[in-house]
């Protein structure tokens, strides 16, 4: 998920085109016309001149007026930072914005795509059934245009959807802003009071970490539960899944594979695990009513040893405890075990009634492979910019939990543990499962097992529709 990030947050797997019959008429092929002459070509492996035309085959913003649509998440800087360095370089293009948090747009997204006013581009909270109902543009031809299925695979992948609604091959409907990752966040002095030298190696070692903080009387983990921001236990939760079993099930449960289930028995011992933190009090008592940027706001004041969040939050971090926060990967269950995280892209798509989708799908191009836009991505974001193979990481300042985070990425995807988050498995399962059963748990009317089948029994309930 930032938040929702929530999800919280978080670089996996997903090519080829939905059957026609899946189709509806709302999504036809976009027309990938000529425009007038643009102020920077949309180059696939290297950032052209800002003064350059685009080939004459290549969707662009033109040289007249546009007004873009955009609908963006709350608490995220980066994509109104882009469209400002945007329209810096593209004075011609202006931006007509609106924002809500991410609980919010699981439901009004709907609406929002299908009203005759729909956003030419927008923050998805979940993809499949709006792609299924018509209502997002298809982005092959783009992707064709732009040179986009050149790029490394995992990029792409899980923003296609095959013709069963499988996530991870078919036909593109979405492109990431960047690729974020999600683990555990630190305050570096605290954790060196309760004698924290290195990172935990494995799930009882960061445990006896919390135990050492509660002992100490601090707040051993700082994070967010309100129904407005959509319960940020659902990060750590996922952390401990895969510590415990392995990364591939979970994929296929939140890509909607046939038969997939989250009630398995490594899951039930990883929210046996979050119970038992929840019970020691390793949360906030309040943690039901605090949103997003109260928590994050609250650990940038010093409040918590620890939280779980995503690397969009760098900047946040780094500018409020500056030098003092420091990140690593959720440990595995066993020393020597796999690390993995949630590791997907702060997912947009173009609507189906898009007024300027050429522009739309112009601007994802440029936002990976532009200079300055990448630099945005990864100082602002505090994210891998993705994009070309070849493309050039900017630099960051060394020391900062940016370097942390970006430094930690290679690792997790080394050992092949990049998932998606769990709140992405359907359309409401956030808002209707997760979040419900979750706060239950805070308050002591729902246990790990009973969670696992309320959730599933949710998610079942929604593929069925």
């Amino acid at each position: 998920m930032k938040k929702n990030v929530m999800k919280l947050l978080g670089l996996i797997l997903i090519s080829s085109m939905l059957l026609a019959a899946c189709q509806p008429a709302a999504t036809a092929t976009p027309a990938v016309e000529a425009t007038a002459a643009a102020t920077e070509a949309p180059v696939v492996a290297t950032t052209a001149a800002p003064t350059e035309a685009p080939a004459a085959t290549t969707p662009g913003c033109g040289t007249d007026p546009v007004v873009l649509k955009a609908t963006f998440e709350t608490g995220f800087d980066i994509p109104f930072k882009l469209a400002e360095e945007f329209t810096k370089q593209f004075p011609n293009v202006t931006w007509d914005i609106s924002q809500d948090q991410f609980a919010n747009l699981i439901t009004s997204t709907p609406l929002v795509l299908a009203s005759d006013n729909a956003p030419d581009l927008l923050r998805l909270p979940t993809m499949v059934s709006f792609a299924k109902d018509g209502l997002l543009m298809n982005l092959d031809p783009y992707a064709a245009a732009f040179g986009w299925n050149d790029w490394p695979v995992p990029q792409l992948n899980q923003n296609r959807i095959d013709a069963d609604g499988v996530r991870g091959s078919g036909t593109l409907y979405a492109m990431g802003l960047n690729y974020s990752l999600t683990g555990v966040f630190y305050n570096k002095k605290l954790a060196a009071q309760i004698g924290m030298t290195e990172a935990p190696k494995t799930v009882a070692e960061f445990e006896s970490l919390l135990a050492a903080a509660k002992k100490a009387g601090l707040q051993p983990i700082m994070m967010w539960g309100s129904a407005k921001s959509g319960m940020g236990l659902a990060f750590p939760l996922q952390q401990l899944m895969a510590a415990y079993g392995p990364v591939g099930p979970i994929n296929e449960w939140i890509f909607g594979k046939k038969g997939a289930t989250i009630d398995t028995p490594t899951n039930l011992i990883a929210a046996q695990h979050l119970e038992e933190w929840i019970k020691a009090g390793y949360f906030p008592a309040d943690i039901n009513a605090i949103e997003y940027t109260d928590a994050a706001a609250r650990f940038g004041k010093g409040e918590g040893v620890f939280t779980f969040n995503g690397d969009w939050q760098n900047a946040g971090y780094d500018k409020d405890l500056p030098g003092n926060v420091g990140f690593f990967l959720m440990p595995p269950a066993e020393a020597g075990g796999k690390y993995a995280a949630m590791s997907a892209p702060l997912t947009f798509g173009i609507a189906a009634k898009a007024k300027h989708p050429d522009c739309a799908a112009f601007f994802l191009n440029w936002v990976a492979t532009n200079d300055e836009a990448r630099k945005i991505d990864v100082a602002i974001g505090g994210s891998n910019p993705g994009g070309p193979a070849g493309a050039t990481m900017p630099a960051v300042a060394a020391g900062s939990v940016t370097a942390e985070t970006l430094a930690a990425g290679p690792v997790m995807g080394a050992d092949g543990g990049a998932m998606d988050f769990i709140a992405n498995a359907t359309s409401s399962i956030f808002a209707q499962g997760w979040t419900p059963e979750l706060q239950k748990m805070v308050g002591g009317q729902q246990d790990a097992a009973g969670l696992l089948k309320a959730v599933q029994a949710e998610y079942e309930r929604e593929l069925a529709q």
